[in-house]
């Protein structure tokens, strides 16, 4: 299964501070805590098997200690302590395993063997997100540009503005979600007055470029009557979108000559099952004066009006397959959308799809 191998978001960031917290991702219980931070630095995040070796109760009702030896993740049944990054034994200077238990409180003379230890997974933090993948890549099976996160440079770009928006839990498949993302032609309809207008439903769909990195598309236009949080009059808008993983898109758009405003959106999704996900939208601006809460209440507003829609599509599942049991038929306008179904099928997926 392709997709325990990509990089997947599980919650933002800030979420994450003193308690560990529990969340599943493809059926495995997890749990996410972060080491006590430095000088104001956050500190590392974990992803672990939610389930004590000894007697399998849930670490994530358990807590973290900042420990003279290197942060430990308590379990809240009888106490046993599991060494975090910089973890040594206690009363030796020897290292151990991230994950292995270095302290019993019921026998503390004891020193566990390596087998008592927890089931680990890579997280690592992006684009304001704590990520994570169950197994590591097949490099034969995966393409290179999936081994990592996707990339969104406008986010670490310190000339830009971040704003994050979500978790929106939508009751749709992940593909489902990214093609709404994709696709401009919705705007006059679902977003009238605000991203379009039924009078100026006509929309160019520039260029189409497919590979085994992803699919890009350049030199797409849509008029928007309200293309930004602070915009007072309608523009042509010029979009550039990138899909640089199965559950993610990215937009930039560029208003009309002499508009101050440039907006770049990813959407990342965590799949929460074959017809359930979870969306963030990481925002980065420039020259957009509004404040960072009116661009979420924007954002908010927007996917308000997609939620309904998108939840009544039917399949749920994205039909990616020439044989599969529900046919959908394709117009001029979905050029993008096609190609992101033929990068899905190329890459074998089957969460989210038929």
């Amino acid at each position: 299964m392709i997709e325990r191998q990509l990089w997947h978001p599980l919650i933002a960031g800030i979420h994450l501070r003193d308690d560990p917290v529990a969340v599943e991702l493809l059926g495995q219980a997890l749990v996410l805590w972060r080491e006590p931070g430095h000088e104001g630095a956050a500190g590392l995040v974990h992803a672990w098997a939610d389930r004590c070796p000894h007697r399998g109760a849930r670490l994530s009702l358990g807590r973290v200690l900042n420990h003279l030896h290197g942060a430990r993740l308590e379990c809240p049944y009888h106490g046993w302590q599991f060494a975090g990054e910089v973890a040594a034994r206690q009363g030796h200077g020897e290292p151990v395993a991230v994950g292995r238990s270095v302290h019993v409180p019921a026998a503390p003379a004891f020193e566990p063997p390596a087998a008592h230890c927890v089931e680990v997974f890579e997280a690592q933090e992006r684009h304001g997100l704590v990520w994570v993948r169950l197994e590591r890549a097949d490099r034969s099976v995966v393409p290179a540009a999936l081994c990592e996160p996707p990339l969104f440079d406008a986010w670490n770009d310190p000339v830009w503005r971040q704003v994050l928006c979500g978790p929106y839990e939508v009751g749709t498949s992940a593909p489902r979600l990214v093609e709404n993302f994709l696709d401009l032609s919705h705007f006059g309809f679902v977003h009238e007055g605000w991203l379009g207008a039924r009078s100026h439903a006509q929309v160019e769909t520039g260029r189409v470029d497919e590979s085994p990195e992803g699919v890009k598309a350049r030199e797409c236009k849509a008029w928007q009557p309200r293309a930004y949080a602070g915009a007072e009059d309608g523009a042509w808008i010029a979009y550039r979108y990138d899909v640089p993983h199965p559950f993610a898109a990215i937009l930039r758009k560029d208003a009309a000559e002499g508009d101050p405003v440039s907006n770049a959106i990813a959407l990342f999704i965590r799949p929460d099952g074959p017809e359930a996900c979870t969306a963030w939208f990481t925002m980065a601006t420039l020259g957009d004066l509004s404040d960072d809460e009116e661009l979420r209440e924007f954002q908010n507003a927007v996917f308000a009006q997609d939620r309904p829609v998108v939840e009544s599509q039917q399949p749920k599942r994205l039909p990616i397959g020439k044989d599969g049991p529900v046919g959908e038929v394709h117009g001029p306008a979905d050029r993008m959308s096609s190609a992101y179904r033929r990068y899905l099928a190329r890459l074998g997926m089957s969460l989210g799809v038929c």
